[in-house]
């Protein structure tokens, strides 16, 4: 009979493999319904190890402080023939943002799209529309041959993505918008009052003559 830690194990693995998208400790932990996330943390450490010493297709990938259970990056091709390409439109805008942006940083799509962009990459890399490639704690995104080939673009060069792009679509040239400064940030104390809601000015008081 499987321990309670391995059983959190096949819990945990379970809910990877439902989800098709990355989960965080706490995601995984609201999913099974726990409140100490410190043995679902533990789970998922061997569930990492269990992978990496097993002879498998898949593999547990950390994206950030999230976790997928996904397919290795030499078998992407494999099911190519088998994997339909049906996007919703949220699917289509990432892949626009990460065709025309390429090389693009995950954590940078994110700030585009939200967290949904995790969900999106590992959607547009099952369907082999995208490569992804570890860099420092994100991945590197960028489009594979089967997208150029997929959407007729006769070359699979980012530069002759980006000019495809920009003679077919309107693509917004900024997408994200900075913080400000701090030299310009201003605080809630120093906010001005519109002129509509400004005080009046007390009426001038009038000085009582001097006596005689």
């Amino acid at each position: 009979m499987p321990s309670k830690l391995d059983e959190l194990v096949f819990q945990v693995e379970a809910v990877l493999f439902a989800s098709g998208k990355p989960l965080s400790v706490k995601e995984l932990t609201d999913a099974l319904g726990l409140d100490d996330f410190r043995p679902v943390q533990k789970a998922v450490r061997t569930l990492e190890q269990t992978y990496e010493n097993r002879q498998s297709s898949l593999e547990v990938r950390r994206v950030g402080d999230r976790f997928a259970l996904q397919l290795k990056e030499d078998y992407v091709a494999t099911v190519h023939a088998v994997t339909p390409v049906e996007m919703g439109a949220r699917t289509v805008k990432a892949l626009t943002l990460i065709a025309y942006h390429q090389p693009i940083l995950q954590s940078h799509l994110v700030r585009m799209l939200g967290d949904v962009a995790y969900e999106e990459v590992q959607r547009l890399r099952g369907m082999g529309l995208v490569h992804t490639e570890p860099n420092a704690s994100t991945l590197e995104l960028t489009t594979t041959r089967r997208f150029a080939e997929y959407f007729g673009i006769p070359s699979s060069r980012p530069d002759e993505i980006r000019k495809y792009l920009e003679a077919k679509l309107v693509v917004p040239s900024a997408v994200v918008i900075p913080p400000p400064p701090p030299s310009l940030e201003v605080s809630p104390t120093e906010v001005p009052v519109p002129p509509s809601e400004s005080p009046e000015p007390p009426p001038p008081v009038e000085e009582a003559p001097p006596a005689a």
